[in-house]
């Protein structure tokens, strides 16, 4: 079973801010790298009033040079928001930094006021973002390659041989044709990622490309382990309350595809929603027997500003109280230092 930390910073005005996030995010990886969890994943949006993590990429770096074993996963990178040849070199330079711990995901985006702010065209973001694919693709081997009518050469090499892993993102069935001819994989969003997999292996067969494996199965997106669930759930609820809302609203600006992310009113929907659990050890463990040991779970211990404390609270009785068990179960590796 695979165990990983996710962080979009949003500092909502309920709870911590992003003085207190950032420095927290360094001490959550540091200690999910000596239990050998096995990712990061950080997303990327500009200019939302609660914080939402606007250079996911500086945050990377901080990550990977406090850590050893652990990889950072954007999931995902808006990309067509960078400039080609300057996300080619900072991509470059973060595998070297963490010796290959590197992946990333690459999506469109969908807010307009993001395309705005960088003065991008949202008609022409498909063409650019297949440009930038590209580019990418090409730029890592070393070599020369003509760039809007100029040759260019892009250093420093990454720490592999054709750089970090390229998915591609999106909830539309578009995004599974455009990973099926592009990427190195897929990794669809929102509430129907079966069948946007269907489409994305069709068509991989249809151009007698090799499928690849499909991602791990996920738990919930937000999971909170407690000695006592009915006194942490007023403690949890309006940060959760706050993320699932606006990610849900976030959405609707889409115009295609779905969220996992459901409006909600109060605890009873949270307690409604299989995405959103609140669980004691045992009943986490009886979770992780449902999903298999082939699936992921990943944390958000700073969700929608979630005290620094009640964050630790989790980790820390997972760690003492989970984790051992799911060593027994054959699930996990015990870690030796």
């Amino acid at each position: 079973m695979r165990l990983a930390l996710r962080y979009d910073m949003r500092a909502p005005g309920v709870g911590v801010g992003s003085a207190e996030q950032y420095p927290a995010v360094l001490d959550h990886v540091e200690w999910a790298d000596s239990l050998g969890f096995e990712t990061v994943y950080l997303a990327e949006h500009h200019g939302a009033d609660d914080g939402y993590c606007a250079s996911p990429m500086i945050l990377g770096s901080a990550i990977l040079g406090r850590t050893r074993r652990i990889g950072v996963h954007f999931s995902a990178l808006i990309a067509v928001l960078h400039q080609p040849l300057r996300l080619a070199e900072d991509l470059a330079a973060l595998d070297l930094i963490g010796s290959g711990r590197v992946e990333l995901t690459l999506g469109l985006g969908y807010r307009d006021h993001e395309y705005r702010m960088f003065g991008v065209d949202r008609r022409k973001r498909v063409r650019l973002l297949e440009e930038i694919i590209g580019v990418l693709q090409r730029a890592w081997t070393g070599e020369p390659f003509d760039f809007r009518g100029e040759r260019v050469r892009i250093r420093p090499r990454p720490a592999r041989a054709g750089g970090p892993p390229l998915y591609i993102g999106g909830s539309g069935e578009a995004s599974a044709l455009r990973a099926a001819r592009l990427g190195d994989g897929y990794r669809p969003a929102g509430s129907e990622k079966d069948k946007l997999y269907a489409v994305y292996e069709a068509e991989r067969e249809k151009l007698g490309k090799p499928v690849p494996p499909r991602g791990p199965v996920t738990g919930p997106l937000f999971l909170y382990v407690s000695e006592d669930p009915e006194r942490d759930w007023p403690v949890v609820a309006p940060h959760v309350l706050y993320t699932t809302n606006a990610n849900a609203a976030w959405a609707k600006e889409r115009g295609v595809g779905t969220t996992a992310y459901r409006a909600a009113s109060g605890v009873e929907d949270l307690k409604g929603d299989p995405n959103i659990r609140v669980v004691t050890p045992d009943e986490c463990v009886a979770l992780c027997r449902e999903l298999g040991p082939d699936a992921e779970l990943v944390f958000q211990p700073l969700l929608g500003g979630l005290g620094l404390e009640d964050g630790w609270r989790s980790l820390r009785l997972f760690e003492t109280a989970v984790l051992p068990k799911l060593v027994e179960l054959g699930y996990r590796k015990e870690m030796t230092t």
